[in-house]
């Protein structure tokens, strides 16, 4: 009786041993490959390069006093829209005390030299209506009478400018008002009421009051990788593409390349500027980020395949054709361009070929 217990439990390790086997080895078995198939399909190819920029007005102009001084008054804000002409500011002068001192001086000179020539003026006059003087020697003392009356008014309105802005008879050209000098909006006023401002001279470029653009006329300034830019020419096509406007392109046309190029993070790279075609259904601010695609070439509507379907024999592409279940022929295919994605096929292949998709992870 044992021995027949010792006798069966060897028998169940040897079929547990064999059962063991059989599945390692089922296990280790590699399952045949089942390929799936893709077909080409029409399709537009565009090759592109992209630029990296941002969206700007052409000109954006600096509004500056024309005398140094306080800001009285400030009529406007950035957003407002005005008119060459138009009102922004107005200075309260805060007069420099050597031109003041200058212009006091030249007033007092002035003064004196016209009441001078005034008495000899009224005493020649009526030496000349009895015809005790010529008409030639009374006529110098008049016209010296009337360049110390010209002389005078000119240290007076001089005077007046220094100390007010303006003189009497040209109120409305008064230096102390801040008029736009063009038509558009205002991006930008850096300062406020109370604020000191500057003159723009010789010597210091001037407080700038208000920044005004012309939001109609603006482009893309970007930048291109030195590898690219050789591809690229004045005239072509872009479609800009706005981080703040989702789901919308913008056209632009490149009318710029800058022949030197700068280092940016390591690289070089080279400014490029374009004119924005703007859309009345979209208001597009200053110095919103852009990308601009540049299109290098076009194919439209062509038979294409992804590029992930092809393979390559010392070189030369080809694809693989199904000629029965799982079994493929070797076809090889003419190229024409390429997005990156898929390629156009000029030759090799019909729409209704199925091609073997060889690397799945690939495609």
């Amino acid at each position: 009786m044992k021995k027949f217990g010792r006798l069966a439990l060897l028998l169940g390790l040897a079929a547990i041993f064999v059962y063991t086997l059989y599945f390692l080895y089922q296990k280790s078995e590699v399952e045949p490959i089942r390929y799936t198939t893709a077909q080409a399909f029409k399709t537009d190819i565009v090759k592109k390069t992209l630029a990296t920029g941002s969206i700007k007005p052409r000109e954006e102009v600096d509004i500056k006093p024309q005398v140094s001084g306080i800001i009285q008054e400030m009529y406007v804000e950035a957003g407002d829209l005005v008119k060459q002409g138009d009102l922004m500011a107005k200075v309260k002068v805060i007069p420099n005390m050597v031109s003041l001192n200058n212009a006091e001086n030249r007033l007092e000179i002035a003064t004196l030299n016209f009441n001078n020539a005034k008495l000899d003026y009224e005493r020649n006059k009526k030496l000349h209506e009895d015809q005790v003087i010529s008409v030639s020697t009374f006529q110098q003392f008049e016209l010296t009478y009337k360049n110390a009356l010209a002389e005078l008014k000119a240290a007076q309105d001089n005077l007046d400018i220094v100390k007010e802005g303006s003189s009497k008879n040209m109120k409305s050209q008064s230096l102390t008002l801040i008029k736009s000098t063009v038509t558009g909006m205002v991006l930008d006023v850096p300062i406020k009421e109370g604020n000191q401002v500057i003159e723009s001279n010789n010597f210091n470029d001037g407080t700038t009051v208000a920044t005004v653009a012309n939001m109609g006329d603006m482009i893309f300034e970007g930048l291109i990788d030195e590898s690219e830019v050789g591809k690229i020419k004045e005239g072509m096509t872009l479609q800009i593409t706005i981080g703040a406007i989702e789901n919308e392109k913008f056209g632009a046309t490149l009318e710029y390349i800058s022949p030197k190029g700068i280092e940016e993070n390591g690289a070089i790279q080279f400014q490029v500027r374009a004119k924005m075609q703007l859309s009345d259904d979209f208001f597009v601010r200053a110095g919103y980020s852009a990308n601009a695609d540049i299109v290098l070439d076009k194919r439209d509507s062509v038979l294409a395949i992804p590029e992930g379907l092809l393979q390559f024999d010392e070189g030369k592409p080809y694809v693989e054709i199904e000629v029965a279940d799982q079994r493929y022929n070797k076809q090889p295919v003419k190229l024409g361009l390429s997005d990156g994605i898929n390629v156009e096929v000029l030759e090799g292949i019909k729409a209704e070929d199925k091609i073997k998709v060889w690397n799945q992870a690939g495609l």
